[in-house]
């Protein structure tokens, strides 16, 4: 067994297998532990999935939300202990990649339309 087998046999056992199939451009909630003194909690974060990146453990996405009139970019290890949920709220129709160009829009503008040919 060489090295290269060692590295994925540890990365498949920390890979979560409950996550749904995330497009860029859909809604999702995802559920973060956070730790207060000596408490846990899952503080919800809502947005819109502007990117992706990586693949296998190290997939990442990028969640936009606009709070209390700024808007905030949180990137999220997917795999990570720290993420308890992900869940899909509304699949939005996306024609590129990365919705970068939604940074630059405000109000109505940076709506996408719903999709429906995807289940949630």
């Amino acid at each position: 067994m060489n090295a290269y087998e060692i590295i994925r046999s540890i990365e498949a056992e920390q890979m979560k297998s409950n996550l749904p199939i995330i497009y860029v451009g859909d809604t999702v909630k995802v559920g973060v532990i956070i730790q207060e003194g000596g408490k846990e909690r899952t503080q919800p974060y809502e947005g819109v999935v502007i990117a992706k990146r990586g693949a296998g453990i190290n997939q990442n996405i990028t969640v936009r939300r606009v709070f209390q009139g700024v808007g905030v970019e949180r990137v999220f290890l997917l795999h990570s202990p720290r993420i308890e949920s992900v869940k899909i709220l509304r699949r939005g129709k996306a024609r590129r990649a990365k919705l970068y160009y939604l940074r630059d829009r405000v109000g109505k503008a940076t709506r996408l339309k719903q999709r429906f040919d995807r289940a949630l």
